[in-house]
């Protein structure tokens, strides 16, 4: 398996702070998108209180309170926990460190004088964990108020019935529909005059003089008349057959065919 030449390439790793000593620190959901969507430009998120135990061997108590102005929000956002206590938890035989990769730019100049700016990356050692923490907030009533709002938030029907108290434009009915296309175009050929007899005659000839057999359907396009009223005409000088291999399709009656005495002759 090959290789990628990415991930050849050597790059240095600036391990001047591979000694400072940092915690890994799981937060709840709604505080990493509050901080992510931080707009007051503070670096300050929050304040940390270590308490220490006065009784040997046991662990220090630690909380951690959220700035009151970013756990506020913006405006139209729903407050978040300001205070949270911090579980210690320990690493057990893990050995964990904490990576950075930052882009820089580099500016070489060339052996013509310009300068090019190479892009590159930064890889740096930003630390070793030496505690794990779980950020838990206080189960007090600006807790519950979220939480029973992002229970409302998840369980809210995507579609729901709404009463309309005023008239609406957008719910005017529609006057036709897309799946009644085909019927409307049917009654649009219902409602047709009537052509004359004797025009209709000529023209049922003429397709006649074409094609020994049409279906009724055919007609209809070709004549463009109302079925009932082409069908009165055509049971005049037409034969319906009922049998194979020409079953429900009409031809001239003998006396009609002209154009058969015509070809007799030829």
């Amino acid at each position: 398996m090959s290789i990628p030449e990415k991930i050849q390439e050597p790059k240095n790793v600036d391990l001047s702070a591979a000694g400072r000593g940092v915690w890994l620190v799981k937060v709840p959901k709604y505080l990493q998108e509050r901080w992510e969507k931080n707009k007051t430009g503070k670096t300050e998120v929050g304040k940390m209180r270590i308490t220490r135990s006065k009784f040997p061997g046991q662990k220090p108590k630690v909380t951690f309170t959220i700035d009151e102005e970013v756990a506020k929000g913006s405006p139209g956002e729903m407050p978040i926990p300001q205070d949270h206590n911090m579980i210690l938890t320990g690493l057990g035989n893990q050995n964990l460190v904490v990576f950075s990769q930052t882009p820089v730019t580099v500016k070489q100049e060339s052996s013509t004088g310009s300068v090019d700016v190479v892009a590159s990356d930064r890889i740096a050692i930003e630390g070793k964990v030496i505690q794990r923490a779980d950020c838990q907030p206080d189960r007090n009533k600006s807790y519950l108020n979220l939480k029973r709002k992002q229970l409302e938030t998840k369980n809210k029907p995507q579609r729901e019935v709404i009463q309309i108290t005023r008239v609406v434009t957008n719910y005017k009915p529609v006057k036709d529909h897309v799946h009644n296309a085909s019927s409307s175009d049917k009654n649009k050929v219902e409602k047709r005059l009537r052509d004359n007899k004797e025009k209709v005659m000529d023209i049922l000839f003429d397709a006649f003089e074409k094609h020994q057999y049409y279906n009724v359907k055919d007609l209809v396009t070709i004549t463009k008349q109302p079925v009932t009223y082409l069908k009165e005409i055509l049971k005049e000088i037409c034969t319906y057959n009922m049998k194979a291999p020409h079953r429900n399709m009409w031809e001239l009656k003998p006396e009609y065919r002209h154009y058969k005495e015509q070809h007799s002759s030829g």
